[in-house]
């Protein structure tokens, strides 16, 4: 089979669709491909030499992407549907082993992972024993349930992430506390003796809850006007006066200003009541977030932009995992594990989503394609769409992809966040 029909095949089927013995050129492919496996551990051990964070983001991903595939194939196992293949990667085979007749394996290319199902649509082949147990031969709601699963686990993976982190370690949210993390030399903050880590309680008897109502309150005042601060210190209290000044970046206004960096967001431990009605709320502004972001990174004009002008939008540009384990290793210097899997439930949701695009070789293509099916079937005649007809669009796909790829490792090199 020539490469060209063995990678068409493959896209429309779900997975690997020759399994006859190996030829001798497959098993040349095999050896090469072992020492592909032996590079990718080689950048595995660099990867956690450099950052570990980075190395937690990826094997994060890994098990994602796993359990993505667990379950496939654990709804086609309850819908009575015959799986052949469980794979980890892509490529010639690394090894593999059969168990109640299912190969079991791991591949060269650690670009995802697949789950072969008989019978996905009439580009693939069923035998006449097989065809009741066949994707295509199930009902409706099995076949969705199935081919969604994949995004579903992704969706479930997020939500015990964030739950064990809001529990755990805690939510990211308003602490009401306005705690100082910097101060500019020689500004009224500075003459009066505060300090980082003090934390501002009131100004002139006001209370003071957040980094914006201090901004607000201060900027109420003019340049030259003396104010009483109340900050509390290695747990004291304690007053201070301060003179305050203009902003020296700011030439046309005589407002007040303080010269204070503060911080009024901290993470703090929530019972699981809570947590559940916060993750509810968090996944579903992160959802809409992720559509829109979807929108914007898959324009071809965004992605041209982006490569072109070094001064184009960094938060519309596309990435690759590069980029992102940079981010999340940065992340973690700075903020620990529980930054990293709030970066990693993101993720998730953002994958879960991109998978049910209504578009092979997407799942939401196999999905939108039983959806056709439904409605042009009648009482008594099922209808079978023709998906080699789909064959051009899904090359048109596969090019996008491609193309938003490389563009993504390009800028992830070039212009690294």
């Amino acid at each position: 089979m020539s490469l060209y029909r063995s990678l068409r095949a493959e896209m429309m089927a779900g997975g690997a669709v020759d399994e006859n013995s190996p030829t001798p050129e497959e098993n040349r492919r095999r050896r090469r491909s072992m020492m592909t496996g032996v590079v990718l551990l080689g950048l595995f051990i660099w990867l956690g030499i450099t950052n570990i964070w980075s190395l937690f983001l990826v094997v994060g991903l890994l098990i994602s992407v796993f359990l993505h595939e667990v379950g496939h194939f654990v709804t086609a196992g309850w819908a009575g549907m015959k799986r052949t293949q469980f794979f980890m990667g892509f490529g010639p085979k690394l090894w593999s082993f059969h168990r109640g007749g299912v190969e079991y394996g791991v591949r060269a290319l650690p670009l995802g992972a697949f789950v072969r199902i008989v019978g996905m649509n009439n580009m693939d082949p069923v035998e006449d024993e097989d065809q009741d147990v066949s994707y295509s031969s199930k009902p409706y709601r099995w076949r969705m349930l199935v081919i969604t699963a994949g995004s579903l686990m992704h969706g479930i993976i997020a939500i015990v992430i964030l739950l064990f982190v809001y529990t755990v370690g805690g939510r990211v949210q308003e602490t009401g506390r306005t705690e100082i993390f910097a101060i500019t030399e020689n500004s009224a903050a500075a003459i009066a003796g505060l300090e980082t880590g003090d934390t501002i309680r009131a100004v002139n008897a006001e209370v003071i809850g957040s980094s914006d109502q201090l901004r607000t309150v201060i900027s109420s005042y003019q340049a030259g006007d003396r104010i009483t601060i109340e900050y509390e210190r290695d747990g004291q209290l304690n007053s201070t006066e301060a003179s305050l000044q203009s902003n020296p970046r700011v030439t046309d206004s005589n407002r007040g200003f303080l010269g204070v960096g503060t911080e009024s967001y901290g993470r703090t431990q929530i019972g699981v009541v809570d947590a559940s009605t916060h993750v509810v709320g968090d996944l579903w502004r992160g959802m809409g977030l992720t559509i829109q972001g979807i929108v914007t990174v898959i324009n071809p004009v965004n992605q041209w932009e982006q490569v072109t002008d070094s001064a184009a939008d960094p938060n519309k540009r596309p990435t690759t995992v590069v980029g992102i384990t940079k981010v999340a290793g940065d992340i973690g210097d700075r903020n620990g594990v529980f930054a990293v899997l709030e970066v990693l439930a993101a993720i998730n949701i953002f994958v879960g989503i991109f998978n049910l695009l209504p578009l092979l070789p997407f799942d939401g293509g196999h999905a939108a394609i039983a959806t056709y099916e439904r409605v042009r079937s009648r009482k008594g005649r099922r209808y079978f769409a023709d998906v080699e007809k789909m064959w051009p669009v899904t090359v048109a796909v596969m090019t996008m992809l491609l193309f938003l790829t490389v563009a993504g490792l390009y800028l992830d090199i070039t212009r690294p966040f």
